[in-house]
């Protein structure tokens, strides 16, 4: 039997609600088709927005929104996606498949959707391609109530009072797609152009995100880093809010063979599955950097892009990235999310890609039809740690896999709520083994135990014919015992235990 300790005594920090984020790019059948149709669609919408997708996200509880990229982001030119939609102007999107972008999803309607999902808005701006005076008016469109060209522009455009807008990045990937830049160029560039997102409204506070790096590009944080703070801490440390990370769980060998999102071997499931896992060490040593500048954690490291990254599925547009979603899938969710939640102290958003019908999606759709998949139930499950206080837990966790590929078999991550319960979430990575834990709760009579389980087959998946393959169920194999709760977690499963 397996041992897990936890004390709610110690506390290690509060988990962000954003590290429950969400990022929607200008990218196939993710914005049009999966949350935008249209007033004028025969599927039912609210002001152009999917009423079935909505609901279902607000049911998870998105807490922020990142737009309009990703690599879109600086291509991207926030005039052309104002005013009436008919003399919008259209454009390729070089990035996506070199399809026709109309711009009728622009700024008022992404504000539409945050507000329809009551999430908070993460603008992405426009540094590759775009000029510091564009930045500084799009800021001051979407957020400035006093009397100038932009505030008049705006409300020409149909809205009077200014929108709140929390996040805004300045730039992305500009290592690559956004500009093929060295760090102390772009580290320059930022100092420069965010001077510019200024603070129009003090209830409207700017949290300010820097470019970071791609996967293990640690000299890009370090010279990042190094340019932004030339001069006294005291007067740059305002300079940057949040510093981002990019990283994908890739399989296969190469970006251009990365295995199939189905009908893959346990060896496929394993390497996933250590992939995943190089999270933590790209969070300590990225971290490590930014406390030679920051050692009060002030800014938060912004994993703003993370998740399973498969070849298309057969037949589909390659520049779309429909793939479909799986248990591998779910478990990759709960590793991240157990490893941001142990990390809050210097993670404090992430943006799991994307939203709909692109990469590790949590809802797929097709046509008026709509299906949640395996991941769209993790972030349901764990929803309860928003805003929680992380707490002390240890888990034991012998090793599982092939004998190339092994790795823990358990992750656990564990918090107190704003209404004192405590939540645990436990991944079970091997897909043969169950584990009977003994968990022993430090000054806690557990007294009310309420315990739901995602579970199945590495490959199982849903399909719009059998939307129900995976699904949420009630877990009743514990026992609440005088230290705590005794259980036995299937194989290939994630678990959350609210404890009263």
């Amino acid at each position: 039997m397996l041992k897990m300790y936890i004390n709610p005594n110690i506390k290690r920090g509060r988990i962000n609600k954003e590290i429950y984020g969400h990022f929607a790019e200008h990218l196939g059948r993710g914005i049009y088709e999966g949350i935008y149709v249209g007033e004028d669609s025969p599927i039912p919408n609210t002001n152009g927005m999917r009423n079935d997708v909505v609901a279902a996200l607000k049911a998870m509880k998105v807490p922020v929104l990142r737009w309009p990229g990703g690599c879109f982001a600086d291509e991207y030119h926030w005039k052309d996606g104002i005013g009436p939609k008919e003399t919008r102007k259209k454009m390729i999107n070089t990035h996506w498949g070199g399809v026709v972008e109309d711009n009728s999803f622009g700024t008022h309607e992404f504000m539409e959707l945050c507000a329809q999902l009551d999430c908070e808005a993460y603008v992405n701006g426009n540094v590759g391609s775009g000029s510091v005076q564009e930045m500084n008016e799009w800021v001051e469109y979407m957020t400035f109530d006093g009397v100038s060209p932009m505030t008049a522009l705006r409300e020409a455009n149909g809205r009077k009072e200014p929108w709140k807008v929390k996040y805004f990045g300045v730039g992305n990937e500009n290592w690559g797609c956004g500009g093929n830049m060295t760090p102390e160029y772009y580290g320059n560039l930022y100092r420069r152009y965010q001077t510019y997102v200024r603070d129009y409204d003090t209830e409207n506070k700017l949290t300010k995100i820097c470019c970071g790096a791609n996967i293990d590009d640690y000299n890009w944080t370090k010279k990042v880093m190094e340019t932004c703070f030339k001069g006294t801490p005291e007067h740059l440390h305002g300079l940057m809010d949040g510093l981002s990370l990019h990283y994908y769980t890739i399989p296969g060998e190469f970006w251009t063979q990365k295995g199939a999102a189905t009908g893959f071997n346990e060896d496929e499931w394993y390497i996933t599955m250590k992939k995943t896992l190089k999270m933590e060490e790209l969070i300590n040593r990225h971290g490590t950097i930014m406390d030679e500048y920051d050692p009060d954690k002030k800014i938060g490291l912004i994993v703003d892009e993370w998740g399973n990254w498969f070849d298309v599925e057969v037949g589909t547009n390659p520049g779309f990235l429909y793939q479909q979603n799986t248990m591998r899938d779910a478990l990759v969710a709960g590793i991240n999310l157990n490893i941001f939640n142990k990390h809050c102290d210097r993670v404090k958003m992430a943006n799991i890609a994307q939203m709909v019908n692109v990469l590790q999606s949590v809802i797929l759709t097709e046509g008026e039809k709509m299906i949640l998949t395996p991941t769209y139930y993790v972030f349901y499950l764990y929803q309860n740690h928003q805003d929680a206080t992380l707490v002390e837990s240890y888990l034991q966790a012998p090793l599982t896999g092939t004998k190339e590929y092994e790795v823990p078999s358990l992750q656990e991550s564990v918090s107190i709520n704003e209404e004192g319960h405590l939540n645990i979430t436990i991944t079970n990575l091997s897909l043969n083994e169950s584990y009977e834990i003994d968990s022993i709760l430090t000054d806690w009579n557990a007294q009310d135990v309420k315990a739901t389980i995602l579970t199945g087959k590495m490959d199982d998946h849903n399909t719009f014919e059998n939307p129900e393959t995976v699904k949420l169920a009630d877990f009743t194999d514990y026992t609440v015992t005088e230290q705590g709760i005794r259980f036995t977690i299937p194989p290939c499963s994630v678990l959350h235990l609210e404890v009263k």
